[in-house]
């Protein structure tokens, strides 16, 4: 045989070899949330700027079916389930910080205890029942949102996406085991997402939880100058008093904001428009 028929021969015996070789499938791809620093913790954008998480009081939750919450034009948020407060805003954004250097979709152990002193709570048996409902919340809340990039639930095809995929407690261990859905990856699409100083977080004390939502907004913004009605922060904040009690607590909770640092040059003021709208700088 030619030198030339040998090399064709052996060429056609590896084609043969490669065809019927099985293709091993490929690893499936590991979908994990941002990596931010430990001090902070994170919340998307569009969840930061919307009634989502509001400042209610104590025993004022709202039962939702597929309502469509208060948020600003770019975003359109339909929520279904027991409405959320800024105590189970601090919960689920040091849930995602327990899982962020975790496979999303794999269940991550955390100690109760620890976790609760995370959040600036004690761990007595109230605090204990209190986790547990809140995790319970955000398992049970749903939420379809449709974004610029990006649309979750909405159609017979796609649900709405929990905030918290699953929850279950070890009472041997003392540890929950928590599961965030994949798709939660979508609401941290493209950078949007702000960075809450924690340490700061907890030195808040007067008008604690209006305060927290005005944190997560003024943190969803570039440092600088802000200016907003308050006929769209009471909206978007879900408070239902008349404006001038709101307009109080405001200036209360701006005031707040100004020990910690997070912000300065904060005031009431009317606009050229004669509408009274806030004003702080984000440091």
């Amino acid at each position: 045989m030619s030198s030339k028929k040998s090399l064709d021969a052996s060429l056609a015996k590896l084609k043969e070899r490669i065809a019927n070789t099985p293709v091993k499938p490929a690893p499936p791809e590991r979908r994990q949330l941002p990596l931010w620093p430990d001090l902070d913790r994170a919340i998307p954008n569009h969840l930061a700027r919307s009634s989502l998480f509001a400042p209610i009081a104590p025993g004022r939750r709202k039962q939702h079916d597929r309502a469509e919450i208060a948020s600003r034009d770019d975003v359109k948020i339909l929520f279904t389930g027991k409405q959320f407060d800024m105590a189970d805003c601090d919960v689920f954004m040091q849930a995602l910080y327990e899982a962020h250097r975790a496979p999303l979709g794999e269940r991550v152990i955390i100690k109760r205890g620890t976790f609760l002193k995370a959040i600036g709570r004690s761990n007595g048996k109230s605090d204990y029942e209190w986790l547990h409902e809140a995790f319970r919340r955000l398992f049970l809340g749903a939420i379809e949102i449709e974004a610029k990039r990006y649309k979750i639930g909405g159609t017979p095809k796609s649900s709405g996406l929990h905030l918290l995929d699953s929850y279950d407690h070890d009472p041997e261990t003392d540890s929950y085991f928590i599961k965030f859905d994949p798709r939660i990856l979508s609401l941290f699409d493209n950078k949007e997402y702000a960075l809450i100083d924690w340490d700061k977080r907890k030195q808040l004390h007067k008008r604690v939880d209006m305060a927290k939502w005005i944190q997560n907004y003024l943190a969803s913004h570039e440092p600088g100058i802000h200016r907003i009605g308050l006929k769209l922060l009471k909206e978007w904040m879900d408070y239902s008093s008349p404006m001038r009690k709101f307009k109080e607590a405001v200036g209360e909770a701006l005031g707040e904001l100004e020990r910690p640092e997070i912000s300065t040059g904060t005031r009431i003021e009317l606009s050229s428009r004669r509408e009274v709208r806030a004003v702080w700088v984000k440091l």
